[in-house]
């Protein structure tokens, strides 16, 4: 069975709800983050939300099953990663779901705040496909 792949936030089968929520708003990484998690792990739903406002509605509205990872993009539009792990905090739903950003940003800076946000990782965006296989294999291992 092939996951539900999904670059608008929709709901969730709910015969499958272990799901991996991804803010991203670069296409081509979308594209290729599909491909990847597909070929390590074709058991996940996969939701693609492009904008971080989105992002937190998504996550407000969800009344059932939280994902098992959210993957979030450092730079988005309207709100950061850093941003929405500081909204998350607030709400202790969140707590328990691993939250990783990942960045072309080697800046310390940006990974002290987002570890202190509550990300449990910040992760400088490979730059090829097999570091970029490796780190997804390790994202799947949080689920």
């Amino acid at each position: 069975m092939r996951p539900q792949e999904s670059t608008s936030p929709g709901p969730i089968s709910e015969s499958k709800p272990r799901f991996i929520l991804i803010g991203e708003d670069d296409k081509d990484d979308e594209d290729l983050l599909k491909e990847i998690f597909n070929s390590v792990n074709d058991s996940f739903s996969i939701v693609f939300i492009s904008n971080g406002q989105q992002v937190l509605t998504y996550l407000q509205n969800l009344r059932e099953h939280l994902p098992c990872l959210i993957l979030l993009d450092y730079n988005m539009p309207v709100l950061n990663g850093a941003d929405i792990l500081e909204a998350l905090k607030k709400d202790p739903r969140y707590n328990h779901v691993p939250k990783v950003i990942w960045s072309t940003s080697t800046s310390e800076t940006f990974r002290k705040i987002c570890l202190q946000a509550g990300a449990n990782e910040y992760i400088i965006k490979p730059s090829n496909m097999t570091e970029l296989t490796e780190m997804v294999r390790h994202m799947i291992s949080f689920c």
